[in-house]
């Protein structure tokens, strides 16, 4: 009898894999579910370098895209009328749908029955796969972070809840907007694990930061806040009961860090508060002739940008006066003279003979969003164009050489309430024809090679329904849409049917898509043309610190996102999987993260005390008992609807 053959070890087989040239293992490795290949980087450091293969990525992204499904549904519905061309079309669409792999018998057939084909399926892949890309040449995209954040699960993390002192946990605070503030690395260039903390204002007049990639201690909780009062019109140990002298719930962009000079400033009714996040102390208070409805993005190398009720301000803290205001940076003066001192000298400063600094009046009220523009192609480098956009038709143009002319003008018909852009251009007509993949490679090189052009982004409601808007901008040098309104006649696309049936709140750059918030609670990603729905999700209902309600799981109940904020800045490439959304409820903040792990909530923040495995109890059987109520709620709506289809509750009598 011959001895058994013994089986090839598996370090020997795994060596002789290794020995194959890159091309093949790549080739081998596409026919592995995307789950599969992240476990194969585990082998060795060869292995991790080729299942990180940008490339291979690439084609992986593309091969789930819903661009491809509706490509091959645009193909399929044509197959009725097809002639031997579309047939053709139509299974070169499905070799590439099936990512290199083997076609089915269908397409096969449909490919050898035209003979001129040849080397076609290679050339039609890369046509249709350039038509898809949504990068531009400067950028630098990693597609295996692409893939993970289009693709893998997705985790709703809330962070900790600010109390008051050592109060129950009915007593908790409410955020009123939220910022981020980066101390080590102001430009949010490429590092391995950065500081990054969420800036927030208190409704008790404190400020207080969170700790979001958990550097200084467990991701999502408190690392810092303020005394109380700090933020108040008369200052910390006054009457401040009233809201009138509080932040104003309703002003979504409130807040503005400055992460160089560690400064933030605070919107408060008509002051702009300016605190030192480093010893979270108040330096700084300015007053303006109306309520404060907008800030924007606060920088080292241009001014502020107040937007009040009726008027656009400039407010340029780096020329701040350092006589007087130098002796008050100190906490003990600050304690000593208290924050009223700022506010009553920077109201004396309205009424004094001195002219007020030069504003662009509105004729309308009520700027909500305000955006410095980069330059084109610099993703961190700000022109000297401000956009502002709020609950009038248009869209404002000023150039901040000129203030406070105003240069031009953009009709959108919409009430807008955010902005934010994208340092390359834009065109609607060849951005429709590559979402249907009808541009050769001569053409899609010639649309994202278009030199100064910059992309306008912009969200908001438009007859009850959302509306993402993207404006393709014209170099200075051309003629732009102040001197001819048509020049943006091919540069403007407005998806007002599909991107959401409520309010878009919130719109930013999340890698290479776009996501937007909306007024049902979800949170939608799309491709840069805006009109390709990416995914989807919803962040859900956050339970707060008291008693629960019988409604809070019932449709209509979960929580929106007023502002989000990404934690990467452009989409530079840093460590894996690390660009995060931060997002403001108007009451809490939260972190989406694309992870398989559960996230944490607030529940996660509280000290276990030895009440909690009875607390613990009576939650459970409060929850119980309010979906047992539910239930029967539900039961009884489903009882009164099925009479009034019997006609036995709708009060009316037959003829």
């Amino acid at each position: 009898m011959a001895p058994p053959t013994k089986a090839t070890p598996a370090p020997a087989a795994a060596a002789g894999l290794a020995s194959l040239p890159g091309e093949i293992l790549l080739h081998i490795i596409s026919f592995l579910e995307p789950h599969q290949v992240t476990r194969l980087q585990l082998v060795s450091r060869a292995f991790l370098g080729l299942a990180r293969d940008n490339s291979f990525w690439r084609s992986r992204c593309l091969q789930d895209s819903a661009f491809l499904e509706a490509l091959d549904r645009r193909h399929r519905l044509t197959q009725a009328f097809a002639s031997p061309s579309a047939v053709s079309d139509a299974a070169l669409v499905e070799a590439v749908g099936n990512g290199g792999a083997p076609p089915s018998p269908a397409a096969i057939a449909a490919t050898n029955s035209v003979s001129s084909l040849g080397g076609s399926r290679e050339r039609e892949r890369v046509r249709i796969m350039a038509n898809w890309d949504p990068c531009f040449p400067p950028e630098r995209i990693s597609w295996y972070d692409e893939y993970i954040q289009r693709h893998g699960p997705i985790a709703v993390n809330w962070l900790q809840v600010p109390r008051f002192g050592d109060c129950t946990r009915a007593d908790y605070v409410e955020a009123r907007g939220v910022a981020l503030y980066r101390p080590g690395n102001p430009l949010g260039e490429d590092t391995d694990m950065e500081e990054l903390y969420a800036v927030s204002p208190l409704d008790d007049g404190s400020v207080c930061l969170w700790d979001i990639n958990g550097t200084r201690g467990k991701r999502g909780a408190i690392v810092a806040q303020s005394r109380p009062g700090i933020l108040f019109i008369d200052g910390p140990g006054a009457d401040n009961n009233r809201r009138s002298k509080r932040i104003d719930s309703g002003v979504t962009e409130c807040v503005s860090v400055d992460s160089r000079q560690h400064r933030a400033f605070f919107a408060v009714q008509s002051h702009l508060i300016e605190v030192d996040l480093q010893r979270l102390a108040v330096v700084d208070c300015e007053s303006f002739p109306w309520s404060i409805t907008a800030l924007s993005a606060a920088g080292p190398a241009v001014p502020l940008t107040v937007g009040t009720s009726l008027g656009i301000h400039m407010h340029d803290y780096r020329s701040r006066k350092s006589s007087r205001d130098d002796q008050l940076e100190t906490i003990d003066e600050f304690d000593r003279m208290g924050a009223k001192a700022f506010y009553e000298r920077s109201l004396r400063n309205l009424f004094s003979d001195e002219p007020l600094p030069p504003y662009a009046p509105l004729s309308q009220p009520g700027p909500l969003s305000i955006l410095h523009l980069q330059r084109p192609g610099l993703e961190a480098d700000l022109s000297d164009d401000i956009y502002v956009a709020g609950r009038f038709s248009n869209i404002l143009h000023y150039d901040r050489r000129k203030f406070p002319s105003i240069k031009g003008s953009i009709h959108s018909g919409a009430r807008l309430c955010s902005l934010t852009s994208l340092p390359y251009p834009f065109s609607a007509l060849d951005s429709e024809l590559r979402r249907k993949g009808q541009l050769s490679l001569e053409q899609v090189k010639h649309s994202k090679n278009a030199s100064g052009g910059r992309t306008l982004i912009a969200c908001g409601e438009y007859n009850t329904k959302g509306s993402l808007e993207m404006y393709g901008l014209l170099p200075s040098s051309s003629a732009t849409y102040s001197s001819l309104p048509g020049g943006l006649q091919n540069s403007v696309f407005q998806n007002r049917q599909t991107a959401s049936q409520s309010k878009i709140l919130s719109v930013v750059n999340h890698g290479a898509r776009l996501v937007f918030s909306d007024g049902s609670g979800y949170l939608k990603w799309f491709e840069r043309d805006g009109f390709t729905e990416v995914r989807r999700c919803r962040i859900g209902h956050s339970e707060r610190p008291q008693g629960s309600s019988v409604f809070a799981a019932m449709p209509g109940s979960d929580d929106i996102a007023r502002k989000l904020l990404p934690t990467r800045t452009g989409t530079a490439n840093g460590k894996v999987n690390d660009n995060d959304l931060l997002f403001w409820t108007g009451e809490k903040l939260g972190l989406l993260t694309v992870t398989a792990r559960p996230g944490f909530t607030v529940e996660d923040f509280e000290e276990a005390t030895a009440d909690s495995p009875r607390l613990l109890e009576m939650a459970r059987q409060e929850e119980e008992y309010s979906a047992m109520m539910r239930r029967a709620l539900e039961r009884q709506a489903d009882d009164v609807r099925f009479a009034s289809n019997l006609g036995l509750g709708s009060g009316r009598r037959g003829r």
